[in-house]
């Protein structure tokens, strides 16, 4: 049997730049693509997973504790670092930093409102 690897993770946003800028602040490099006549957005691979942010419909993200609703984590190597350059692109702080057994960790919602889980490992 096979084991299954997932590799794509696609981000829809009615504001590409503002996003890019975003995520960029987590320390990924975005490159920009466009594959034949499809939309520009931007691409950044992360050990064999591909983040690519598309354009999309202007909307609103389900609420992280509804159904449908998707959360990303990231591990980073200083949470209140992190948190104050992600404020300064538009993040919004649902969780503040707290002890768990992972870590330091946060909860933050990206200007088109998906919740971020933000973890400084424990050292």
């Amino acid at each position: 049997m096979t084991k299954t690897l997932l590799n794509l993770i696609i981000l829809r946003t009615a504001d590409l730049k503002q996003t890019a800028e975003f995520y960029q602040q987590l320390g990924l490099e975005f490159i920009e693509e466009r594959h034949g006549a499809g939309p520009i957005h931007y691409a950044c691979e992360l050990n064999g997973l591909v983040l690519e942010i598309y354009p999309g419909k202007p909307g609103t993200a389900p609420d992280r504790k509804s159904s449908g609703a998707t959360t990303l984590g990231f591990q980073v190597n200083s949470l209140e670092a992190m948190l104050e350059a992600l404020k300064a692109k538009g993040g919004l702080v649902l969780t503040p930093p707290q002890e768990s057994q992972w870590g330091r960790r946060a909860v933050v919602q990206d200007p088109e409102g998906r919740a971020i889980e933000l973890t400084e490992p424990l050292h």
